[in-house]
């Protein structure tokens, strides 16, 4: 079971809002944010982008600012040499690597203009000028900021930081991972009791596991700052997932529901 501290407080189901797929890379937010963010600051990409250009649609005077530092010109190399291969190979998956190829164009495509990628890793002490940047520099001046964190385990390095800009953030969405460590359980819960913003939803990631204790590997959850849209002090009594806004991230998954300690 999840330490109670992790269930979130109480809002209503229809201000609530999927943002992004059903499936991994979707994110449940409140729905005030999306006219009041100008700027979405994205921690994290990958080869998914589907959020971002979901939010943008809604809302279309914001802008992605997003940083990652494993997608560059040699990440997609690999994957259009693996595509060709499979391709000139006939593989049975064949079609769908034709449509891999086409991501490359949708990232081009995107990442221009008022959206930028910054092929640099965020992390709390900067050593190298060029291939690293603080999150503290990535928020800049930036203000009524969604800041989209997935950094795979080295979110725990820049919780401080968080707080330390929390007036120019209007809603975090944070996955926390390897929960089965006691440590990062309690970083967890330490944050939650130390921040100002307020956690309103939390959703367990099925492509990692539940551990003994019933405590899954990987969560993701989405904190609203208080200070800018008004929440109740009332704990949800609602169950995780939500049917009809969480969905499956691995789809032929286990569906992993949610149990709090009372």
């Amino acid at each position: 079971m999840l330490p109670k501290k992790l269930k979130p407080y109480h809002l209503d189901k229809s201000n609530l809002i999927r943002i992004g797929p059903k499936k991994d890379g979707g994110y449940v937010i409140d729905k005030r944010v999306i006219d009041n963010t100008d700027i979405i600051i994205t921690c994290g990409l990958n080869d998914d982008w589907e959020f971002e250009k979901d939010f943008i649609n809604k809302n279309k005077n914001s802008r992605v600012e997003a940083y990652d530092h494993t997608v560059d010109s040699n990440f997609w190399l690999k994957r259009l040499k693996r595509d060709l291969i499979s391709f000139l190979k006939l593989k049975k998956n064949t079609p769908n690597k034709i449509l891999d190829i086409f991501k490359y164009l949708g990232y081009l495509s995107f990442f221009r203009g008022k959206n930028k990628h910054y092929i640099k890793k965020i992390v709390s002490q900067k050593e190298d000028e060029n291939k690293q940047v603080t999150l503290s520099e990535a928020i800049g001046n930036n203000n009524n900021i969604l800041l989209k964190i997935d950094i795979e385990g080295d979110e725990f390095k820049i919780l401080s930081e968080i707080n330390e800009n929390i007036d120019r953030i209007n809603l975090l969405i944070i996955e926390f991972h390897n929960l089965c460590l006691p440590q990062n359980l309690k970083q967890v819960e330490n944050f939650i009791e130390n921040t100002v913003l307020k956690n309103i939803h939390i959703n367990a990631n099925n492509y990692a596991m539940v551990d003994e204790n019933g405590i899954p590997q990987v969560i993701e959850m989405t904190f609203i700052n208080p200070k800018k849209f008004e929440i109740t002090n009332e704990i949800t009594k609602k169950s995780y997932p939500i049917e009809g806004l969480d969905f499956k991230n691995h789809k032929s998954g286990p569906e992993i529901r949610l149990k709090f300690n009372e």
